[in-house]
């Protein structure tokens, strides 16, 4: 008897995990690879410095899109570095079943991957260089999982733009939105895509 009832419990753990999965993949269906947005379809749109933003089909990408009270076309983004004509993107990455919660500096294909929208945002009378070069004195630091503006130590996705700007722009001010979740001022994504310190150069989407 302990083992059919352990027998029908296994099933219906089995059960229960493939409707969570069904779930996910209907809600958020994966990107096939003729759906992608790749390098070839934006680079000639890229300058250095500019802000790439991104709507990525995550879970964690649903959250922080509505974070946004108007525009809710992104979820990440990041910093754009090009060098020796080589494009990377440097942005603050939460993955953390992959072991990847930190700035890093990725290829642009590899930011690309999981893309359904890109914008391509650019500072108004700021160079570009400074940004990118402000941008690469973070590269390693921690995610920050706690979300504190203040705590410049660890860096969430759309917090290195807030600090590389206090750096080498800080006559500019980025929007913030109080969470009641988690009880902090957060920066969404529309504080650069509706903002007046920042010219929209190129939007691309997949989504239908």
């Amino acid at each position: 008897m302990r083992l059919l009832k352990k027998h029908w419990v296994l099933i219906a753990g089995i059960f229960t995990v493939g409707l969570a999965a069904l779930f996910l993949y209907v809600k958020i269906p994966p990107l096939m690879p003729k759906d992608r947005i790749k390098a070839d379809d934006i680079s000639i749109y890229l300058k250095d410095g500019d802000i790439i933003c991104r709507l990525g089909d995550r879970l964690w990408s649903h959250y922080f899109k509505d974070i946004s009270y108007f525009d809710k076309r992104f979820s990440h983004l990041g910093i754009v570095r090009i060098n020796d004509n080589k494009i990377t993107v440097v942005n603050a990455e939460g993955l953390a079943i992959q072991g990847k919660d930190f700035v890093n500096e990725v290829e642009l294909d590899e930011f690309l991957k999981i893309a359904k929208a890109i914008g391509i945002y650019r500072l108004n009378d700021v160079d570009g260089k400074v940004i990118s070069s402000a941008a690469m004195e973070y590269i390693g630091y921690p995610f920050d999982w706690s979300f504190d503006m203040e705590d410049d130590s660890k860096i969430y996705c759309t917090e290195l733009l807030y600090v590389v700007l206090k750096k080498a722009a800080p006559e500019i001010e980025l929007k913030t939105i109080y969470q009641k979740e988690l009880k902090k001022d957060l920066i969404p994504l529309e504080a650069v895509s509706a903002s007046e310190y920042f010219s929209e150069v190129h939007f691309i989407s997949t989504i239908k």
